[in-house]
């Protein structure tokens, strides 16, 4: 048996494996995983990753989860090339610089913007009111100009001249709230320069292939979403 990964495209560090995978030419199986209809939350899934969340890796006997963990984990045992985890010591404290931050700023502010944009109105039948909007808005604009002045300053990518795992799980972060209508590169032209220099390093063609989601809103319509899912939802989102 070989490489499994199991995804969902809907999910953005998913998204970052499969293009970090797919760019280093890494033979894997794609197992979905859809999240809409709570496939990560049953028996079966839980004897690949208990913590019940995606994306998972499962090689033979040996299962892995989190994202973080998946991709140094690809980068090491298929010794991918040295820009996306580099080995000069200072390179590499920028890509663990914004791995450590990332959790509980970029990725917290983002995902509640886009979480609470996509499934107020699903859950309620109800837009999202205005003064939550724009507290959301700006919370995330915050952490967007931390990373601009923070993290990119004048260089092409976060640990200097080349792409790295950082400027990937980045972008795929950034990317996401494209599903809800949200363009967070807009008005940004040094978001914009640097997102056209990643999708340029990973490849294009693969970039449109794993964001094909995000640009159709049917992907998160109502009627793909379990009940069992808008109950769970509903004790986040719903206080």
């Amino acid at each position: 048996m070989g490489l499994e990964l199991y995804l969902d495209m809907l999910s953005q560090p998913c998204r970052a494996v499969y293009i970090f995978a797919r760019a280093n030419n890494i033979p894997f199986e794609f197992k979905r995983v859809d999240l809409l209809k709570g496939q990560h939350r049953t028996e079966e899934f839980q004897k690949v990753n208990l913590l019940m969340t995606i994306p998972a890796l499962k090689e033979d006997s040996f299962t892995l989860a989190e994202s973080i963990a998946i991709l140094l984990y690809l980068a090491r045992k298929f010794k991918t090339p040295d820009h996306w985890y580099p080995a000069e010591l200072q390179k590499r404290a920028r890509v663990d610089e914004y791995l450590s931050w990332q959790h509980t700023n970029m990725r917290a502010k983002a995902n509640d913007l886009l979480c609470y944009k996509m499934l107020v109105p699903v859950i309620t039948g109800k837009p999202v009111p205005a003064e939550k909007m724009q507290t959301l808005t700006e919370e995330l604009n915050v952490v967007l100009n931390q990373f601009e002045q923070k993290f990119l300053q004048d260089k092409p990518f976060i640990a200097g001249t080349e792409v790295s795992l950082a400027d990937l799980l980045a972008l795929e972060e950034i990317i996401q709230n494209l599903i809800v209508g949200h363009d967070l590169f807009e008005g940004r032209a040094k978001l914009a320069a640097w997102r056209k220099r990643v999708e340029g390093a990973v490849g294009q063609q693969l970039c449109q292939e794993a964001h094909g989601v995000l640009m159709d809103p049917s992907n998160i319509s109502a009627d793909k979403f379990t009940p069992e899912i808008l109950e769970l939802w509903k004790k986040f989102y719903l206080k």
